[in-house]
């Protein structure tokens, strides 16, 4: 199809409301173990929960994508995330907490599948890392804001006041008083239907795939499965998640633990400034991919999140605080880079391939669990010292991978020489 405006919108609001649901673990994590009597290992299970379902419904989303189209499975994924979020604020405790997040990882990766594809046929294959990162900045902006959404409510629910706030009254009389933070899960629940909504009333075009971008059935993936690029790129996809979900979901804790900081304020302002530093990290990705190949920039993003997970865990408190935010500053275009080196690696089967890759989210559910095991056998520092492998291996990336197609880049000689003859 032709590039598509308001498809690539919409993907970019799904890109929103997926990161809205998604990210906000992290902050909780301290309530969380304070709520239900959790150790670092049974807590970290939650996020499990969630990243799991991607390495469930990734594969079988992509053929339920190419059997019913995208709107109807987008439609159906809000669907799920809301009675996900429905069953926890309806029954509050930790293994219903659990199935909830399985419900709405589940949806998420019905989402995660339908739109990338999606978003490089709508945008452009030329343009595809750059949209990816547009994707990113999205993603990245609900993420810095649903801390800050979480810390209003929980330092605002129960809290006396002269008068009284229609939002905070409301959620008073429907959340339990000891568990104000489930509040949120409303919110996910109300914002799931209105996003079924919006897709129900808004006319979004059919979007023919080629044949490449279609899923393939079981012996294409079975054959990819056993193609090493499409394995190296997987692992790639896992590592990069397990870092982004470790640093997150462990960040608030680690503060706690080693340097005092109130979750629920310092903890939960660092996790969002996490997210906010990404978002603005993809903006001065979005100028660098222009100019420079991808693994470069990929190489240089990466080595500078090593040295600052080094000193967010090494250093002060004053340090810490920020060096933790701005590993996600470097981390912000490791995703979109990593899927448009694996999907402009291979000349056919794009559909397949992503459903294969997005299965790889699984590893924000593995690596957190990790981390929160050696946590629970020495410390919580020595389990995120876990995250340096993952980080080498994307560094690596930069230098092995070998794209069919280069992102296009700007060459100021050119652009130098244009303008003289103008």
């Amino acid at each position: 199809m032709k590039k598509n405006p308001v498809v690539l919108g919409l993907i970019l609001l799904t890109f929103f409301v997926i990161s809205f649901l998604t990210n906000i673990i992290g902050p909780l994590v301290p309530d969380i173990i304070k709520s239900f009597k959790l150790n670092l290992t049974t807590v970290a299970l939650l996020p499990f929960a969630f990243f799991i379902a991607y390495g469930v419904m990734s594969v079988p989303s992509g053929i339920l994508v190419e059997k019913y189209g995208e709107k109807r499975v987008m439609a159906g994924a809000f669907f799920i995330a809301f009675l996900g979020a429905l069953i926890f604020v309806l029954i509050p405790g930790y293994f219903s907490y659990m199935f909830s997040l399985f419900f709405i990882g589940a949806g998420m990766a019905m989402l995660q599948v339908a739109i990338n594809p999606l978003l490089r046929v709508a945008g452009g294959e030329e343009h595809f890392a750059f949209n990816s990162v547009l994707g990113q900045f999205f993603f990245g902006l609900a993420s810095f804001l649903s801390p800050l959404v979480y810390s209003y409510l929980v330092t605002n629910i129960g809290k006396p006041v002269s008068s009284p706030n229609l939002i905070i009254s409301f959620f008073e009389s429907i959340v339990p008083a000891n568990l104000p933070w489930i509040s949120l899960y409303w919110i996910f629940a109300i914002l799931s239907v209105a996003m079924v909504v919006v897709i129900a009333i808004v006319r979004i075009p059919k979007v023919e795939l080629k044949g490449d971008e279609k899923v393939g059935g079981l012996k294409t993936n079975i054959e990819l499965l056993k193609n090493p690029t499409v394995l190296l790129y997987f692992l790639a996809i896992f590592c990069y998640v397990g870092i982004e979900q470790g640093v997150a979901n462990w960040m608030s804790e680690f503060l706690h633990a080693y340097h005092g900081i109130d979750p629920k304020t310092g903890g939960a302002t660092a996790v969002s400034w996490f997210w906010g530093l990404l978002t603005v990290g993809t903006i001065l990705g979005l100028v660098l991919l222009k100019f420079i190949d991808s693994r470069k920039v990929l190489v240089l993003f990466t080595g500078a999140a090593i040295v600052c997970l080094l000193l967010a865990l090494f250093a002060s408190a004053e340090i810490a605080v920020w060096a933790f935010p701005m590993v996600g500053f470097f981390a912000s275009v490791m995703w979109s880079i990593i899927i448009s080196l694996a999907l402009n690696s291979m000349s056919e089967h794009h559909g397949a391939v992503s459903g294969i890759l997005i299965t790889g989210i699984c590893g924000g559910a593995i690596i957190p669990l990790i981390v929160g095991w050696i946590g629970d056998l020495s410390t919580l520092k020595t389990g995120m010292l876990f995250l340096f492998i993952m980080l080498s291996y994307i560094f690596s990336l930069g230098f092995w991978s070998r794209p069919l197609v280069q992102n296009e880049v700007i060459s100021i000689k050119k652009f130098r020489k244009s303008k003289a003859h103008a």
